[in-house]
């Protein structure tokens, strides 16, 4: 009798500790397949259609671009050119013709008034010419006048030299003075073509009677001084846009070489594609100039006030998502995790990407992890369904290591479901302990 009762204990308590694992029939969920991944059928497996879920466009948007103008400062500037990767060629982009016209006096230019020689005009020009052997200096000052002793002050800013000599021509008669005279440009200071990079000497070019040219001005500076003239460049700032010439369109191309200064221009000679040495080049002459126009540092300061804002617009709208995100308030994908592993858990799938079985289980963030040591790397599952009242398991044997490689291949769909069994001799070793636990409570029953 205490030999069918152990007997009847074990049937009982052994029939418990069987494991539950994936059976190829029919099931609650329907008819289950059991399929083998290989390199062959993986391809199946992933033929499946899916598109990863995609990130809101804020997180493609940046602090300068948007849907919106800026406030303050009109519509955002596009940039002058999109920097390229070598070794593609750099597109030319030049600047709109320019004719310029006879050279305008501007303040701090240098006239020099002469007159004749004679006895009488110089005693009719006492204070005016005599001093200085009928030839005389004067310079324009910041109210765009010259000050000619027993003349006055003459307003000649912004005329062509034929202008002011008539100016000068007609405060001379006015003042009873001999009109006879010649005026001619010693100075010129008020207009100027800066050029910096890689030239031998960065300077400021004076713009004279005779316009410089590209050319001439890089040559005032002395030159270009490259090694490696193939991703040269020479951009020039004018008007607040950024033009660009490749290096080898330039010395090719005389026509680029005889290009037109304009008074206000900047030419930064550059040794690379990217615009970084440019733009502080560009900026620090901006800086210089912005001290004398007050205007435009207004409007610079409208421009960082309207991007920090609508910076601080796109954090918050990106911060109020992830949050979303961890109160499980946005609608997701996910890989469910079973059986024998660290932590039965779900899995997230990540956006814009494809998940593999291999991230799905060494996953550290949902603490699943790994087989845990009950389980086995020889039986893990993936069930999917493949159709109404159709469930395919897909089985990887992962004993060998080698085939772990399929786990990274194999992409992973939303509900699918991991399924790792328990190791056969965990299941044994339980059987045992049972059957061993039986007979030593049958022995102590009264028969």
């Amino acid at each position: 009798m205490r030999i069918f009762a152990v007997m009847a204990m074990v049937t009982s308590l052994s029939a418990c500790a069987i494991s539950p694992t994936v059976m190829p029939g029919d099931s609650a969920a329907g008819a289950v397949q059991i399929v083998a991944i290989t390199n062959e059928s993986i391809s199946t497996a992933n033929a499946s259609d899916y598109r990863p879920r995609a990130l809101p466009a804020i997180f493609s948007y940046s602090a300068g671009v948007g849907n919106g103008a800026v406030n303050g400062a009109g519509a955002l500037p596009e940039g002058a050119y999109a920097p390229e990767q070598r070794p593609a060629q750099l597109p030319t982009r030049l600047p709109d013709p320019y004719t310029p016209g006879p050279y305008t006096i501007g303040v701090g230019d240098v006239l020099l008034l002469s007159t004749p020689t004679t006895g009488d005009t110089v005693e009719q020009l006492t204070g005016l010419l005599a001093a200085q052997s009928q030839r005389q200096g004067y310079t324009v000052q910041d109210d765009g006048a010259i000050a000619i002793p027993e003349v006055g002050r003459i307003r000649i800013a912004g005329l062509t030299l034929e202008e002011a000599e008539a100016e000068i021509f007609q405060a001379l008669v006015g003042n009873q003075l001999d009109p006879t005279f010649s005026l001619e440009v010693s100075g010129f200071n008020s207009q100027r073509v800066s050029v910096g990079g890689a030239v031998a000497a960065p300077q400021s070019v004076p713009i004279t009677l005779q316009t410089p040219t590209l050319s001439e001005a890089i040559t005032a500076a002395g030159g270009v001084t490259l090694t490696d003239r193939e991703f040269a460049s020479i951009r020039i700032y004018r008007d607040g846009t950024i033009y660009q010439v490749p290096m080898s369109a330039y010395l090719s191309d005389p026509s680029i070489q005889n290009l037109p200064m304009k008074n206000g221009d900047s030419v930064f000679v550059d040794t690379a594609y990217d615009i970084t040495k440019a733009a502080g080049y560009f900026e620090q002459q901006i800086r210089l100039a912005e001290f004398r126009q007050t205007a435009r540092s207004d409007a610079l300061d409208a421009l960082t006030a309207e991007v920090a804002l609508r910076r601080d617009e796109l954090t918050e709208r990106r911060e109020n998502y992830l949050s979303k995100i961890e109160l499980d308030a946005i609608e997701r994908d996910y890989v469910y995790v079973a059986g024998e592993v660290g932590i039965q858990n779900r899995f997230t799938m990540p956006f814009e990407r494809d998940a593999s079985l291999a991230d799905a289980l060494y996953d550290q963030t949902g603490g699943a992890g790994v087989p845990s040591e009950r389980g086995t790397l020889s039986q893990v599952y993936v069930i999917r369904t493949s159709g109404p009242g159709k469930v395919v398991a897909w089985h990887l044997d992962a004993s060998n290591a080698a085939n772990l490689v399929l786990a990274t291949k194999f992409e992973m769909r939303p509900n699918d479901v991991i399924y790792v069994s328990e190791q056969p001799l965990r299941v044994a070793d339980r059987v045992f302990t049972t059957i061993i636990g039986g007979a030593a409570a049958a022995s102590t029953l009264p028969f």
